[in-house]
Order: structure tokens, then sequence, then C-alpha cells
């Protein structure tokens, strides 16, 4: 009877043995012993997600112009020379028209080979080359664009080239402000209705994200009348009116 006892005691001991080397080891390495997966509901899934839009209409008091000039002679040397005469001529006027340094900007310069294929030798053969150089400019004097448009042309001569012409407001922190604060009181209209139609109880914002946009207005510019010979009047120039828009997304609690 005595030695089935202590049989029992020591397979009891064997058991429990493993046992406890096992919780020894999860508690020398707590890392591993908290390693579970746990699923929370709640956070930004629960609420009301509303979609805000504000707009504000604003004139622009900027017109950026991208122009340049275009030369093409025999020789690099000549077709730079040339090229250089112009723009110089063209920046001059700028400058004479108020616009200032920090409002021209080079944009590009470039040369180009121009070639043409030999029959004879069935092969390129080179004819010239081509210098252009491109700056974009800022008139912040925006009702004589117009005005000053026509005499860079005038400077600019056969080598002007005018790619196009925008219009943007140059501060828009003010009309920004307006537009934000319109968006969100549009999104909050949108959550009240949703929450009395639910039947629930709109709560504190857990969530703002706001997205804001001030277009550009892109106007061509149409120089067929100088390649043509023709004398044009003053080139007529509207700003015309632009809309900045902000949005905003809010989560609400609810209760």
């Amino acid at each position: 009877m005595k030695k089935r006892q202590l049989f029992m005691i020591g397979a009891a001991l064997v058991l429990l043995v493993p046992v406890l080397a096992l919780t020894g080891c999860a508690a020398a390495n707590p890392a591993h012993a908290s390693e579970r997966t746990e699923i929370k509901v709640g956070g930004q899934q629960e609420g009301i997600w509303v979609t805000g839009t504000g707009e504000v209409k604003a004139v622009p008091d900027v017109a950026v112009v991208s122009l340049g000039v275009q030369a093409t002679a025999p020789t690099v040397a000549e077709a730079q020379e040339q090229a250089r005469r112009a723009m110089d001529s063209v920046i001059a006027t700028l400058k004479a028209k108020g616009v200032a340094d920090k409002d021209i900007q080079t944009t590009g310069f470039n040369i180009w080979q121009r070639t043409r294929w030999d029959s004879n030798r069935q092969d390129e053969e080179i004819i010239g080359y081509q210098v252009s150089n491109n700056v974009q400019v800022k008139i912040r004097q925006i009702a004589d664009t117009g005005v000053i448009l026509d005499e860079v042309v005038e400077a600019g001569g056969d080598l002007i080239r005018v790619q196009g012409i925008y219009f943007q407001v140059d501060d828009t922190s003010a009309y920004l402000d307006e537009a934000r604060a319109k968006a969100v009181a549009d999104a909050k209209s949108r959550a009240d209705q949703l929450a009395e139609l639910s039947g629930v109880t709109l709560g504190r914002a857990t969530y703002v994200s706001e997205n804001s946009s001030t277009p550009i207005i892109w106007r061509g510019m149409d120089m067929a009348r100088e390649e043509a010979g023709m004398p044009a009047p003053t080139t007529p120039i509207q700003p015309g009116e632009t809309t900045i828009t902000a949005t905003v997304q809010i989560i609400y609690q609810i209760s």
C-alpha cells in the first residue's frame, strides 16, 4: 500500500516539473508571454462620417505668361547671339513696364541641330542650329497685361514665342480660411441631419481631414495676326474668376 502511494506521489511530481518549467520560461520571457491577438471593435469604425465642401469665388490678381525667343542660324554662335539680343530686349521691356527681377524666371534654354536627309549621300546633313530661351513672367499689374504683351511681342520681333498665359490669386490664405469655415459648417449640417434621421445623438468630432484646391485659369495665345503681318490692337486679356475650394471629412461620435 505504501509502495503504491509513493509511486503516485512520484508520478505527480514528474508531471508537475514540466508545468513549473514552462511557467518559469514564460515569466523569464515576458515578451513571449504577452504575444496574443486581440480584436477591438470601436474607434473610427463607429460614428457618423461626413464630407463637407466650401467654395469661395475670387478674381485673380496675377497673370503668369510663358514666353521665349527662338533663333535659327548656320552656326551655334550666330543662333545664340540672335537669341541673346532678342531676349535682352524682351527682358528690358518687361522691366521698363514694372515687372520685378524676382518675377522673371528662366524655365528652359536649348540648342538643337537642324538636319535634313541628303538622298545623294543617304545620310543626315546638318543645315544649321536652333537656340531657344524661355522664361516665365508674373505680371502683377494685371490690368496692364495686354499692353505689356504687345510691347514684349514687338521687342522680340520675329523671334518671339508666346506659349500661353494663366491667372492665379497671389495670396489665397484669406479665401481658404473662408472656404474652410464653409466646409466645416456644411459637414456639421450633414451630420446633424443624419443623426436626427437615425435617432442618435451627435457627439464631438474625433477625426478631421482637409483638402483644398486653388485652380488656375488657362488662356491660349493666338499669334496668327502677327504672323500674318497684320497690325494687332492691344491684346485683350480677361482674368475672369476662379473658385477656391476646401473639402473636409469629419467623424463624429454618436450615442
